[in-house]
């Protein structure tokens, strides 16, 4: 396939697995109560351990009022919980609890099924477009977010 073919295809098909993604989320979403922002906070939460709603509101960017919201819709969901802080009682932290929505863990049996059709070798390319992908799309949020703070 000729270059711009290539490039052609790899920006529909970049652009159909953003659509894709952004969709499943939405759908998450409303269908747990909680925004796609929540959701990327609970990933936040799941990855790094019980974070403050002010560690929640620098990593996030989200005001402190916003992240008070997120943290409430993400509890009432039974997603996330506030605790104590063991070393410092007055600060809370907000923890994942574990709880593994359905639509997660049908997402991830159906992800494996689709990984198993793959040779090693083939998933070790997938692996390496996808870790690609990321580091493309966080550089180019890293660019709009500076040129939109000037």
């Amino acid at each position: 396939m000729p270059e711009d073919g290539r490039r052609i295809r790899g920006a529909v098909l970049g652009r159909e697995l953003s659509t894709a993604v952004v969709m499943f989320h939405e759908a998450v979403g409303a269908y747990l109560g909680v925004s796609a922002g929540d959701q990327r906070a609970l990933t936040l939460i799941g990855r790094d351990g019980a974070l403050s709603a002010g560690e929640l509101a620098e990593r996030t960017g989200l005001t402190p009022g916003a992240v008070t919201g997120m943290i409430d819709r993400l509890e009432r969901a039974g997603l996330v919980r506030r605790e104590h802080d063991p070393n410092d009682r007055r600060r809370v932290l907000v923890t994942a609890t574990g709880h593994q929505p359905d639509v997660f863990a049908d997402l991830a049996a159906a992800m494996d099924d689709l990984a198993g059709r793959y040779s090693e070798a083939e998933l070790t390319t997938i692996a390496d477009y996808l870790t690609r992908t990321i580091g493309i799309m966080r550089e180019q949020t890293r660019r709009l977010t500076a040129r939109r703070t000037g």
